[in-house]
Order: structure tokens, then C-alpha cells, then sequence
């Protein structure tokens, strides 16, 4: 008889045999099949083709007949992008050889269309040569003020086509721009001016108090206006008359790699405050390279958008197709849905681009010929809801809506090449490792699932998992190129994803991929959360709550709202004497806050839960809502016709209820979430 530690060693012996033999099932069942079909031929002695159909079938009948499935429906997709993966792995290379940049890409496309239109703008036409020209003189005048290669320009104005004017001639001198959202205010700007390192901002005219009050006390900031001829502050230099007097030629040649940077796009992150994502004449170039492949735009494209340039959307996939096929770009100061069909007949557009909130706010415009004089064949874009994206497509005669997922700093860019409807992108299940992207398994609380061996556990077809993508140095499709911030790197790279040791970029979002391998979208992981189009950091909100409420303890995260993308921002206050003043709360959060990351909901709450090592909790939070008949602490709303927080009684909540019938038989009202809404109460949403 074996004794206690034989038995546990034989026990162990056994255990480790049947994961290995799990582990490599794949390998076990092709060895089957290979002895199977050598039996048939050499010890039957049948026929190769007959063998081979047997061996098939025996596949077949034993489960193989759902990859097989599998292979009929997604082979073309997966030869065509796998056609784009190669091409642009092609053409990077080469241009990592040759020393392209993307302004000499720019200066390519403006040799080949000189005057055809390269910005339509209002009333305003700027051919490609114009563009060219613009751009020269900006980077000679910076060459001859003394900035080199490495220097950092904040540029901080609204959509115009000076805008891209700018980072594409100071990039012609090695100059980096930092892309600032206009929103931004008070500390929010002088965290994002003094992240990226900046030596100097240019401004428009219009936001001449809000840099003067971010910059205050920097005497060591250069700041330049533009839009005007003259300014009273000498501190400040008035760009447009210095420019046309400098060369409109070509600057000096400054050495620039390709895989060097080009300019800097802040985003949200659950670290706080904005983070400056590094982007390189690499990622710009195939990150729009890829939507021209997969969705054919050419230079006998006009494309329409009116997405802020200093997002990844507008910035770089539209002024990409500009840059990379010399598209016409029809561009817009703000986004405007009783002028949007309009502007596209006007400037006879044949792509535009979208986010999911300007899908709805189109859908809830009135019925106007503008909706079918349009020759607009394709829109690409993010957020789309399922639920209206064949109603948009059938109102207005969209062929193809080109939903995609991209990471700005990230590597897991996907995009969906054939209208299905819902899918963000896919990855393929007929051979992955040709492009490394997946999900992994979460727990409630965000953490990953690991196996035995400490390996991220993959989501099978229908489980939710955290997208990743496979970090591979040298690759330029799959590395990760970080923020300015190295800290806030670190925490967006995970080790030990698809095997022990190597490296993946987390992308903060739970996805779910079905058994052809499309992705949904499902939600944000961390303390970020998306609304009205922007990823609003709850760690950069609770700061400036906690400023305002004089350092008392306070939660920020999202919630649900019905028939609305994203979720809206609600605030949890620890108030335990009665005294929170909403209405200064609020005037306070006006000042510092964008209006998308103001918190809509309010709580306040006698003590603020926290963990064993003083974390927040936010989970029961979430789930609770602002449900009065749930919670028994104070709620309130911000009621966007008074413009005050208001108290959320059962009486209001029920109102919601019973006008909720009324909007989702309305075809119109049930995709307004605007002031229309608003004004009846905010909770009378679908």
C-alpha cells in the first residue's frame, strides 16, 4: 500500500498530466486526426481524396462543423483585412526607411492637387497649395523665433483650418504640439499646459481671459494669439501680421523619424487629471491609413465633420484622409443638427464622420428634404446605438455606417468593415495571432482572472472581458507609445496576457465578442466613464468637488440613465451637519468644470463608505443610483432650465414612469436628450 505522500505524489502526477493534456487539446485532437487518416489510407488502403473526406467528416460530426461555420462566414472579411494589415505594415516600413513624415506627405498630396480644395470652412476655401503655403510660414517664423526640435506648443483654439495649419508646420521643424481641449478651464488647463512640457501656447482670441487666468505668473511661457492685430498685453505676441511678412517656401530641414512624435492628444484616464498621449508620425499615419483602406476614401472624396480637432477623431482620422489621399475636409466650428444635412449638400460631401450622440440629435431633427439631397454614401465613426442604426441608415440613405473602437494611445484599433449591425470591429477566429487582440476576464470589481499559472483568462464567445491588445516591440502596429507621464504608463500595461511574460495594453473597456469574432461594446472599467462624448476622469472631479466642499469626503462615478448612451456624472457628499450649500456648489462646479464632467445628480450622505486602506467604495453607489424609492439619503438633479440642483422626491420619480410611455411611443421624442427634454424634468427620460 502506497503511504499518505506516495498517494499525493501520484495524485499530483496525475493532475499535472491532465492539464497538460487539456492545455494542448488542440494538438491532441490534430494528432488524432492524423492517425486516423493514416489507418484509412496505408492500413485500409482507401483512396488520398476519399480519406481526406472522411477524415473531414469525422471532423465535422465531432464539433468541427462549428469553426467550420465559422471560417465560411468570416473568410472574405478576414482576407480583406488582413490585405489592409499587410499593405500598411508595408508602407510603414518603407517609410521608416525612406525618412517620410506626415508633413511630407501633406507636402505630396499638395504637389499632386495644388488648387483643388483641401478645407471647405463657412464661407471660406482653402486649397491645398494655401494649406502648404500657411504651414511654411508657420514653421519659419518658429525656426526663426528659436524653436528646435523637441519643443512643445500647447494650441488651444476651436475648429478652423488654421488649426492643423499649426501641428503640421511646427512639425516640419521638429516641433511637438500639444492638442488641448478647449473646454478645459482654471487648473484643468494649467495641469494640461505644464504637462506636455510647453514652451509656448497659441490661442484664439476668444479664449484670451481663461489663458491669462490658467497661465497666470508665467513669466517663462510665451503665449501667441491669433484671430486678431492687436492686443494690449505685451506679454502676449500677435501672430497673424508677424506670418505674413516671414517665407512661405519651405523651413530649413530639421531630421524628423517617422517614428518620431508629432503632437500630443490628452485624455481621461482613471488617474486623474488629463494624461498627454504621445503620438508619432507612426500612429498617425496608420491609424488613418486604415479607415481609408477598409472604407475606400479617396481624393474624390469630400469629407464633413464637425468634431473638435483636438480629439483623436476629428485630428486624426478626418485630417488624416486629407493628408494621406488629398480628401477635401468640409469643416465646421461646432457641430449643429439642423445644419448638418444641409452643410453636407452645400459642400456636396460624400463621408462624414459621427459620434452616437449625433446620430440621435439627427433622428430627433424634423422631417427636411436635406435629409435625402445628400450624396453622403459612408459615416464612421463610434457610439452608435443597435436600436437606431438601421432607422438612421433607412431616414437617410446612409449605405454603410463605419463603427470602430481605437484606444488614442493604445494598440487595439478595430473597426467594422461591413455594417453589422452593433459591432465596433472585429478579430478573427480563424487565425488570431495574426493580429493579438482579446478579451480577459474581470471580476465585479475590475481586477483580471488568472489561471494555474497566472495567465489572463481569455472571455469565451458571449462572456464580457476587458479588451487588451499584445505589446511587441518593433512591431509599430503593436506597440504602445505611453503618455508623457511614465507612471501613467506603467498602469496602462499588463504582463503575463495571452502567455507567462510578455505584455498587454489595457484598454479600460468591457467588450463582448461573439462566435464570429465581431465586438460590442458594453461599458468603461476604473473611474473613467463616457458622457456626451467625452471620458470624464471621477478622480479629477472628486479633486475639484473636494476643493469646492472644503475637503469633506466625496464619491464621483456614473450612472445609468434610460435611453441614453454613456453615463451621466452623480456625486456622493459626506454632509453629516446639513449645511452643503448646492447652490455655490454648483456655480463653483460651473467655473471649474467642462459641461460634460459637472456632475447631473447629487447624494449626500452622513458618512462616505470606505475600505480597510481608505479607498472609496463606489460599487453599491453605482448600483443604487439615485432611485429615492431605493435610497434614503438627500438627491438631488440639476434641472437645466432653473440651472439649481433640485430635490429628487418619489413624487418626481414617478413622473418619470408615467411620462416614460409618452416618449417611447413619440418616434421623435424618444431620442431627445437635449434642453426639449430637459425642461419637462430630467427624469422623465425613456
Amino acid at each position: 500500500m502506497l503511504g499518505s505522500k506516495s498517494t499525493l505524489t501520484v495524485a499530483r502526477l496525475v493532475r499535472d498530466v491532465a492539464y497538460i493534456f487539456i492545455d494542448n487539446m488542440a494538438l491532441v485532437k490534430c494528432a488524432a486526426f492524423f492517425m486516423l487518416g493514416a489507418a484509412l489510407s496505408y492500413g485500409v488502403g482507401l483512396a488520398c481524396t476519399l480519406t481526406t473526406l472522411l477524415v473531414f467528416g469525422v471532423y465535422l460530426v465531432t464539433g468541427g462543423w462549428r469553426f467550420t461555420w465559422v471560417v465560411i462566414n468570416t473568410l472574405p472579411r478576414d482576407l480583406r483585412g488582413l490585405t489592409v494589415l499587410l499593405r500598411t505594415k508595408f508602407v510603414i516600413k518603407d517609410h521608416l526607411r525612406s525618412g517620410t513624415t506626415i508633413a511630407k506627405l501633406f507636402t505630396k498630396s499638395a504637389n499632386k492637387y495644388p488648387n483643388k480644395a483641401c478645407v471647405l470652412f463657412e464661407d471660406e476655401v482653402w486649397t491645398f497649395q494655401e494649406v502648404e503655403a500657411y504651414s511654411n510660414s508657420i514653421a519659419n517664423y518658429f525656426y526663426q523665433a528659436g524653436f528646435q526640435k523637441g519643443d512643445v506648443v500647447s494650441i488651444y483654439m476651436d475648429n478652423r483650418p488654421q488649426y492643423f495649419c499649426y501641428w503640421l508646420g511646427l512639425s516640419k521643424i521638429g516641433v511637438v504640439s500639444a492638442l488641448i481641449n478647449y473646454n478645459l478651464r482654471k487648473q484643468q488647463l494649467t495641469h494640461s499646459i505644464i504637462a506636455a512640457e510647453s514652451r509656448a501656447v497659441i490661442f484664439g482670441k476668444e479664449f484670451t481671459e481663461d489663458i491669462k487666468e490658467a497661465v497666470h505668473g508665467n513669466g517663462k511661457l510665451k503665449l501667441y494669439i491669433t484671430g486678431t492685430n492687436n492686443i494690449a498685453d505685451p506679454s502676449i505676441t500677435c501672430l497673424d501680421p508677424l506670418l505674413e511678412k516671414v517665407s512661405k517656401f519651405n523651413p530649413p530641414a530639421v531630421p524628423v523619424k517617422f517614428s518620431e512624435k508629432l503632437f500630443l492628444v490628452f485624455t481621461s484616464g482613471t488617474t486623474g487629471l488629463p494624461k498627454a498621449a504621445v503620438i508619432t508620425h507612426t500612429r498617425f499615419f496608420y491609424m488613418s491609413f486604415a479607415i481609408q483602406q477598409m472604407y475606400r476614401l479617396s481624393g474624390k472624396d469630400t469629407l464633413y465633420t464637425s468634431l473638435p480637432l483636438y480629439h483623436t477623431a476629428g485630428g486624426i482620422l478626418g485630417v488624416g484622409q486629407v493628408v494621406l489621399g488629398g480628401t477635401t475636409l468640409a469643416l465646421r466650428r461646432k457641430f449643429s443638427a439642423s445644419k448638418f444635412w444641409e452643410d453636407c449638400v452645400r459642400y456636396n460631401c460624400t463621408a462624414s464622420q459621427y459620434i452616437g450622440e449625433i446620430c440621435r440629435y439627427l433622428l430627433a431633427q424634423p422631417h427636411r428634404n436635406f435629409d435625402r439631397q445628400h450624396k453622403v454614401r459612408i459615416m464612421f465613426g463610434n457610439g452608435l446605438r443597435p436600436q437606431i442604426w438601421k432607422e438612421f441608415q433607412d431616414r437617410f440613405g446612409v449605405q454603410q455606417m463605419g463603427e470602430f473602437y481605437g484606444a488614442t494611445e493604445g494598440n487595439c484599433n478595430t473597426l467594422n468593415p461591413d455594417n453589422t449591425v452593433g459591432a465596433v470591429g472585429f478579430t478573427t477566429m480563424i487565425a488570431p495571432f495574426l493580429y493579438p487582440i482579446t478579451l480577459i476576464r474581470v471580476d465585479e470589481q475590475g481586477e483580471h482572472m488568472r489561471d494555474r499559472n497566472g495567465v489572463c483568462i481569455k472571455a469565451k464567445p458571449g462572456e464580457r472581458g476587458e479588451l487588451v491588445g499584445k505589446i511587441v516591440k518593433g512591431d509599430a502596429l503593436r506597440e504602445f507609445d505611453g503618455y508623457v507621464n511614465k507612471t501613467a504608463t506603467s498602469k496602462k500595461i499588463c504582463a503575463s496576457v495571452f502567455k507567462k511574460g510578455d505584455l498587454g495594453f489595457l484598454t479600460g473597456d468591457v467588450l463582448i465578442m461573439d462566435q464570429f469574432g465581431y465586438f460590442y461594446f458594453q461599458d468603461r472599467t476604473g473611474d473613467t466613464f463616457r458622457w456626451r462624448g467625452e471620458n470624464v476622469s471621477t478622480m479629477e472631479v472628486e479633486a475639484v468637488v473636494s476643493n469646492i466642499v472644503r475637503l469633506c469626503d466625496s464619491v464621483v462615478y456614473g450612472v445609468e440613465v434610460p435611453g441614453l448612451e454613456g453615463r451621466a456624472g452623480m456625486v456622493a457628499i459626506e454632509d453629516q451637519n446639513d449645511n452643503l450649500d448646492l447652490h455655490y456648489l454648483q456655480t463653483e462646479l460651473q467655473k471649474a468644470l467642462a459641461s460634460y464632467a459637472r456632475p447631473v445628480f447629487v447624494r449626500l450622505l452622513k458618512t462616505v463608505a470606505t475600505t480597510g486602506t481608505f479607498k472609496l467604495k463606489k460599487v453599491e453607489l453605482r448600483q443604487e443610483g439615485f432611485d429615492p424609492n431605493k435610497v434614503k439619503d438627500r438627491l438631488f438633479y440639476m434641472n437645466s432650465k432653473s440651472g439649481c440642483y433640485e430635490p429628487i422626491t418619489p413624487q418626481v420619480h414617478t413622473l418619470k414612469v408615467k411620462v416614460k410611455a409618452v416618449f417611447q411611443t413619440c418616434a421623435k421624442c424618444k431620442y431627445l436628450d437635449s434642453s426639449a427634454r430637459r425642461n419637462l424634468a430630467l427624469f422623465c427620460l425613456p
